[in-house]
């Protein structure tokens, strides 16, 4: 057997030898994260900007826009709740149908004279005007419709004195043998409220009267208005006006 003896030479020398100096080296792939995250912290900084710039200039155009659409929509939409605009539009699409606009004139007629051809009064699938007329084409169903305008000057006195406005449509048919009534309405020709005030000093009092229901009509039946306070109507093109149209 061999034995080995460690003498403190030895052990020195030993230690010497597996001494380990450790260096401390930044590695090179923490550096290029580094760059890579300021990099990106740059974009999104860039992003943001470009971002606001953006939705600023979108906005900007959006109310431009919204401010012209808008105002075509309120004109549309006025047009569109008128009943003249509304009816006669129906009226023109339907196969069979008359729309007349009205007029009178103190010094030549007694009553509302209906005219035709003249504005958007037009007549067509059969419909025509006679005497002042309407005369139905063939038996079936139809929409009658009519409004009357009225523009009124009212006072204390005249709120007293002046007779309520009505409009009538009548009918007669030979199945029947007489006229008959078939739509009526009656209004004040002066209301009494306080917004109307400086209205009753001298300005003048609107109202229209409408009306319109769906009727079953005979071949040859006729159709007519009666209104009184002649004198006060409003015949501008769409303020007065009487139609049918088939259904």
């Amino acid at each position: 057997m061999v034995e080995y003896t460690i003498t403190p030479g030895d052990v020195e020398a030993g230690l010497e030898e597996r001494t380990v100096v450790l260096v401390d080296k930044k590695s090179s792939s923490s550096w290029m994260w580094k760059v890579c995250g300021a990099l990106l912290v740059v974009a999104l900084c860039f992003g943001g900007v470009l971002m606001f710039a953006w939705q600023w200039n979108g906005r900007s155009e959006t109310k431009t826009q919204s401010g012209q659409t808008e105002a075509l929509i309120g004109k549309d939409g006025a047009e569109k709740t008128d009943p003249h605009y509304t009816l006669s539009r129906i009226s023109s699409k339907a196969k069979a149908a008359i729309h007349l606009e009205g007029s009178y004139d103190e010094g030549e007629s007694s009553d509302l004279e209906w005219t035709n051809g003249q504005g958007q009064a037009f007549a067509q699938g059969g419909f025509r005007l006679a005497n002042n007329q309407i005369v139905i084409p063939q038996t079936g169903l139809y929409f009658v419709y009519s409004q009357a305008s009225f523009r009124v000057s009212c006072s204390d006195e005249d709120g007293r004195r002046l007779a309520p406005l009505s409009h009538r449509i009548w009918r007669y048919s030979d199945s029947v043998g007489s006229k008959v009534s078939v739509m009526s309405a009656v209004r004040s020709a002066c209301q009494n409220t306080a917004q109307d005030d400086s209205l009753r000093d001298g300005q003048g009092w609107y109202n229209a009267i409408y009306l319109g229901a769906v009727f079953q009509l005979n071949k040859g039946d006729r159709l007519w208005t009666e209104t009184n306070q002649l004198s006060e109507l409003e015949t501008e093109e769409g303020k007065t006006f009487f139609g049918v149209f088939a259904l």
